[in-house]
């Protein structure tokens, strides 16, 4: 459970900033956008491969 300690007189739009980004941090969001739709282990696998593709390629045009 993701928790903010809110101080006396601060104001919410402060708080609820504060609250988004540790949960951003913590990887919260990018699990409910992975867990929102069923994915095939095949996908999962595909996808896998194609951002490891992509990773490749951007190291390789960095070194050169």
């Amino acid at each position: 459970m993701t928790r903010v300690e809110v101080r006396k007189g601060e104001e919410l739009e402060k708080a609820l900033r504060k609250f988004k980004t540790k949960i951003r941090r913590e990887g919260v969001i990018d699990e409910i956008k992975k867990r929102e739709f069923y994915e095939k282990p095949s996908q999962r696998r595909r996808k896998r491969k194609e951002a490891a593709r992509r990773r490749e390629i951007k190291r390789r045009r960095e070194t050169e």
